[in-house]
């Protein structure tokens, strides 16, 4: 049933929303009853969303816990409009039996992920941080950096970031490589990569991006045993999901000299505990999670998670629907 959207109390999780394009808060705002935003300064867990979520009847959600038992204190909860791709934070299941419509936003990173991960793969390859701490310490050293020009570039997963990834190192002369379980083969095809199993993907890559989402087979994938398959030398850079990654045997991997190095843009633990020994290593670059974090990533996500939000509060389909 349709609610009168002046009686509904919305809550946002996402810190970042609104926050390069004040319209979306004042659309919200204009729009609904009541606005509750997250002041924590970090995502809100299942605990604080049980307190928050009774008497909400929408959630505009990014990486907060909306797991079962916040979704069943949600008393008059009827769209949780999920702010981003990754879905992991929600409990689908939980949301389907009480009828709570789940959206997303599908697209909306991918070129900000895309661009990062770039950037990750050109910082690993010709060692810029350590090369700006030195400096900046008074050194002037000599790296010996290697280029993406002429190097295996290899994709797991080829989804809507993974191929912002293809055509961003389209000027790089790069040797392309991808695995997807449903993969797009005329665009593969139309933009020189060369589909293969994950294990030739993995063992051929000079560069291993990952772009896959965290679901049950790909928990901790990159594995000692999957890590023994890269080449020796490679890099490793993830900007999908941290707990993709056992990030002990990473670690073993890096210490051992067998990879060169890593950049993670997620952790398993976010923030990390200052004594994680990946953040010792000089080769590891690691950043807070800010793949989707620029100005055209959240507010195309804000205005997508907006409209969904309102078009399920009055009685319409959403654009985007999950659940």
């Amino acid at each position: 049933m349709a609610a009168n959207l002046k009686s509904c109390r919305v809550l946002v999780g996402p810190r970042s929303y609104g926050k390069c394009e004040p319209r979306l808060r004042r659309e919200l705002e204009d729009q609904v009853g009541e606005v509750i935003y997250n002041t924590t300064g970090h995502p809100l867990s299942s605990a604080e969303l049980c307190e928050l979520l009774p008497g909400c009847d929408g959630i505009i959600a990014g990486l907060d816990v909306v797991d079962r038992a916040a979704i069943e204190v949600a008393d008059r909860l009827k769209v949780i409009a999920h702010y981003g791709v990754g879905l992991d934070t929600v409990d689908l299941e939980a949301a389907r039996e009480q009828g709570i419509v789940v959206t997303y936003t599908p697209g909306a990173n991918a070129v900000s992920v895309a661009e990062l991960t770039i950037g990750l793969m050109l910082s690993l390859g010709r060692m810029i941080p350590a090369a700006i701490t030195a400096t900046r310490a008074g050194g002037w050293p000599h790296f010996s950096g290697v280029a993406l020009r002429g190097k295996t570039v290899g994709l797991l997963g080829m989804g809507a970031i993974g191929k912002q990834v293809v055509l961003s190192l389209r000027g790089f002369a790069c040797k392309l490589l991808a695995h997807d379980p449903v993969p797009d083969v005329a665009f593969a095809q139309d933009n020189g990569v060369e589909l293969l199993s994950m294990d030739d993907v993995v063992s051929q890559a000079d560069f291993l991006s990952l772009h896959v989402p965290l679901l049950p087979e790909t928990r901790e994938m990159v594995s000692t045993s999957f890590l023994s398959k890269m080449k020796h030398g490679a890099f490793l850079i993830n900007t999908s999901r941290g707990e993709v990654i056992d990030e002990g045997a990473l670690l073993e991997a890096l210490q051992s000299g067998h990879l060169a190095g890593a950049a993670l843009d997620t952790l398993i633990e976010e923030p990390p505990s200052v004594d994680n020994p990946l953040l010792a290593l000089s080769q590891v670059i690691v950043t807070p999670h800010m793949g989707a974090h620029t100005d055209g990533a959240t507010n195309e996500m804000g205005w997508t998670a907006l409209k969904d939000c309102l078009a399920v509060l009055s009685g319409e389909p959403p654009i985007h629907q999950v659940v």
